[in-house]
């Protein structure tokens, strides 16, 4: 999809350590009205001792709320989400959500480690 040398615009998360055993997580949270014409909201999380769900889980609701922000929508988190049907609910409309997060732990011999999760936008 992509040509050599092509720019692109991106949203990434990158995290390193050098610590032994240490977690680090990275991970892209987008928040997408279900309206398939309407543009969405994608965040970059990164953090440490972290799990991926919970890292995952983090990103989804900080593009929720960055939607919901740029809507003029006050957003409480807790009442929103509809756990059974896995949607947000704002002022009466649903946005879908979803993440991509990578996890990993500091090399044992403190040896430089990094995750990195990203979305590229691409033009096709």
């Amino acid at each position: 999809m992509l040509s050599p040398g092509q720019i692109t615009f991106t949203v990434m998360a990158r995290i390193d350590t050098n610590e032994p055993g240490r977690q680090l997580v990275a991970s892209i949270g987008l928040a997408q009205p279900a309206e398939g014409h309407k543009y969405g909201y994608l965040s970059e999380h990164h953090t440490y001792g972290e799990t991926e769900l919970f890292a995952g889980d983090y990103a989804e609701d900080l593009a929720a709320t960055m939607l919901a922000t740029t809507m003029g929508i006050e957003l409480d988190l807790d009442k929103a989400w509809d756990e059974r049907k896995q949607l947000y609910k704002m002022s009466g409309k649903f946005v879908k959500s979803s993440s991509v997060t990578q996890a990993a732990r500091g090399n044992k011999n403190g040896l430089w480690t990094t995750v990195v999760a990203a979305a590229v936008f691409c033009d096709y």
